[in-house]
């Protein structure tokens, strides 16, 4: 998923995938059981930043939390959840077929079973008694009513692209459904731990019409429901007290919207927030040292790059794109930008991304990526060979953080540097989510910051952005070679074969620089000394975290 202030998403900002074990999974339990990245003890780059699983377990109830957000969301309609705003909040209300854990694997969740009993077949067995927000209870048609939402092309539904191998979804029991695929997809099981599988009460979403998810209720199932929406301001979550899993343990859950940095970062010094995810990089020694809470890292499977929007000036030329990547300052990227906790990366996809697959599959993948040792001489050598000297550039930038900023700001100095003139154009934050969904928004512009999060845990996840026609395919790469090798990795349930076809699929990538990879970065959160219980890791983007926040006392 992309991220456009990070941090799916998507992510699509918006943007992981588990690896599955064998042709056909028979149970969930196998798919529960998939390797996740590392977690507890790791470290980002050289930096000391200790990655953890989570923050320490809450000791009671609280009446209500509040919690910073970069954004607005748009829309709270789930088929729309493609950035961090929204999934969020989402996560806390709508829920999905399957969970993904703070460890980053798959757990059951609207689904109490997920079994595969033939490459083409994935059979999903509801739980009993789960009710919606709006009091009804969740039969399998909801459920093939929500799918259907994603598939249905006048949705335009961010998470479409998921459903491309889906034959049919019918209901196959009062509380079965049975998803039908073209072929066989390695990808689908995993991504019902997302957005692509939340489910809402038909009746709750018909009523509300074209006012969906921007007013009044969600129908879904999660322990909190959407309360009070104060447009421009904040958004109130109210316990759910009807919730089937466990309850959670603060009444209320107030989000509120501080679209400038030092604004977010001040608020948490202050305590007029209590918390948030995605701490401004500018912050983390400041928060880290306050004495007013504390700073935690996790896994992120984030890498920032810089998403190459249009081949249709200079960058159409992979010369040009080379030598920007190898005129770009990583390390002072990564030292500036990430407040040093980062890692400089050739590669658009993270190692943990990769640790489910055998280890001479993830030696592969990272040998032979994008140099990441700046080369002024040899960029300007190849922008004079390409005859794009003088030629413009233009990348977006925005106030959301440092690490948008400062990146555009570096790729606006190597150009500089080696004979192109990079304009900066600036995007507000509320805009910049917009760069993912909408291409009006993207005009004019040949590039922009991103910092990538995969919502599963699989490097597919981001290296289908360049199959021909992809949702994140801004500049229309296309090579039938490469959409081969798309189709035979989702095709493939086997680990070893798949991964051994991604790393080819990572070495195109890297190759023709269909973005350039800057850095990877992990996730942050920050919480007051009043509160505790929310996940470290990227987790909290499809699970329901803010149920686990209470009182640190």
């Amino acid at each position: 998923m992309p991220s456009s202030a990070s941090a799916r998403p998507r992510r699509t900002a918006r943007r992981g995938r588990l690896a599955l074990a064998g042709a056909a999974l028979s149970s969930l339990a196998l798919l529960a059981a998939c390797s996740g990245p590392p977690g507890t003890g790791t470290t980002a780059g050289g930096t000391g930043v200790t990655l953890s699983p989570t923050t320490p377990p809450a000791k009671g109830e609280i009446d209500s939390f509040t919690w910073a957000l970069y954004a607005e969301p748009p829309t709270l309609d789930w088929i729309s959840a493609f950035d961090y705003p929204q999934n969020t909040i989402l996560s806390n209300v709508c829920e999905s077929l399957m969970r993904w854990t703070p460890e980053l694997t798959t757990a059951p969740g609207l689904a109490e079973k997920a079994s595969n009993p033939d490459p083409t077949t994935w059979v999903y067995d509801l739980r009993a008694g789960v009710r919606f927000h709006n009091g009804a209870v969740m039969t399998a048609d909801d459920v093939v009513y929500s799918l259907g939402r994603q598939t249905n092309p006048e949705n335009a539904a961010a998470w479409a692209q998921v459903f491309e191998n889906v034959a049919s979804v019918t209901k196959t029991g009062p509380l079965q459904v049975t998803v039908k695929l073209k072929k066989p997809d390695s990808q689908f099981p995993q991504y019902m731990a997302t957005a692509a599988g939340v489910v809402a009460a038909r009746n709750g979403v018909e009523a509300a019409g074209q006012d969906y998810g921007t007013s009044g209720g969600l129908a879904c199932t999660g322990p909190f429901r959407l309360g009070t929406w104060n447009k421009g301001q904040s958004i109130e979550l109210t316990r759910f007290d009807g919730y089937w899993g466990t309850r959670a343990k603060s009444a209320k859950a107030v989000f509120r919207f501080l679209t400038d940095p030092s604004a977010r970062t001040n608020a948490m010094l202050s305590g007029e927030v209590d918390g948030g995810f995605l701490i401004p990089t500018e912050s983390y020694a400041r928060l880290r040292n306050s004495g007013v809470g504390n700073l935690y890292f996790g896994e992120g499977l984030s890498t920032v790059n810089v998403n190459v929007t249009s081949m249709r000036g200079p960058l159409k030329d992979v010369r040009v794109r080379r030598a920007l990547s190898l005129a770009l300052d990583r390390s002072g990227f990564v030292k500036a930008g990430l407040a040093g906790a980062g890692t400089v990366t050739g590669s658009l996809t993270t190692k943990a991304v990769w640790a489910g697959f055998p280890e001479n599959v993830r030696k592969d993948a990272f040998t032979g990526l994008t140099p990441t040792t700046q080369d002024i001489e040899k960029a300007k050598a190849l922008v004079k060979e390409a005859g794009a000297t003088g030629q413009t550039l233009t990348i977006a930038t925005s106030t959301i953080g440092q690490d948008v900023s400062l990146l555009a700001t570096a790729v606006q100095n190597a150009g500089a540097r080696i004979g192109l003139d990079v304009r900066l154009k600036t995007i507000a934050p509320n805009a910049f989510t917009s760069l993912f969904t909408d291409p009006k928004a993207r005009e004019g512009l040949d590039m922009f910051p991103e910092t990538y999060y995969d919502s599963i845990t699989d490097p597919l996840d981001l290296l289908t952005n360049f199959k021909t026609g992809a949702y994140q395919n801004y500049a229309g790469y296309s090579s039938k070679e490469y959409d081969t090798l798309v189709d035979r990795a989702v095709a493939a349930y086997d680990p070893a074969e798949r991964g051994a076809i991604e790393a080819r699929l990572q070495k195109t990538a890297s190759d023709q620089l269909l973005w350039i990879p800057v850095a990877e970065w992990p996730s942050s959160v920050f919480l007051n000394k009043r509160i505790t219980g929310a996940p470290t890791s990227i987790s909290y983007m499809y699970a329901p975290w803010a149920a686990a926040v209470g009182a640190a006392r």
